[in-house]
């Protein structure tokens, strides 16, 4: 994807710093920041400031910009997403979270270069407690790697200190990969 291709995310991530919202880069996109390339459709970003999902938040981007909003009931483990697509672009998703922990994540956030930009990203260990959190197939593969990738021991280490944070479903699948052969 070049440069003239991700003005999309750039539009989004202009709009998330000038109200001062917190965010990092989530998703495939910080996989390949961590090394591990594997394709994808879509962009993803992490922000739990809720104000994103009021549809006048984003009132400054042109109407080429298509917004859908999502947001989550009571029961939902996520506040909401926002899906943004412009036509020849890669769509860019908000994923709006919940809960302190991910607070936590985006405010863990690294700065890295991602296609000629620098963009908050999630750290490693909280990557895979988000992949944890989510919990599919995908996101077991992508753990995986991301431990094939580091210094196995000190990631599982700190992977543990936050463990408890999750909820059982997350826990259980962490001791299902670190119990893989």
């Amino acid at each position: 994807m070049t440069r003239e291709q991700e003005v999309l995310l750039d539009v989004v991530i202009d709009e998330l710093e000038r109200a001062g919202v917190p965010f990092a880069l989530i998703g495939a996109a910080a996989l390949a920041v961590h090394g591990i390339s594997r394709s994808t459709l879509d962009i993803d970003l992490l922000a739990t400031d809720r104000r994103v999902l009021d549809a006048s938040f984003w009132a400054a981007l042109s109407a080429d910009v298509e917004r859908d909003i999502r947001r989550g009931d009571d029961t939902d483990p996520l506040a909401g997403v926002i899906r943004f697509r412009a036509t020849g672009e890669r769509d860019v998703d908000i994923v709006v979270g919940r809960g302190a922990w991910t607070a936590d994540v985006v405010a863990h956030a690294e700065i890295a270069r991602h296609h000629q930009r620098d963009v908050p990203t999630v750290r490693v260990d909280d990557l895979i407690l988000l992949k944890l959190y989510a919990g599919g197939s995908q996101d077991r593969w992508d753990i995986e790697q991301l431990l094939a990738r580091s210094d196995h021991a000190v990631l599982v280490e700190v992977v543990e200190r936050s463990l408890s944070r999750l909820p059982p479903h997350a826990q259980r699948l962490w001791q299902v990969i670190r119990s893989a052969p």
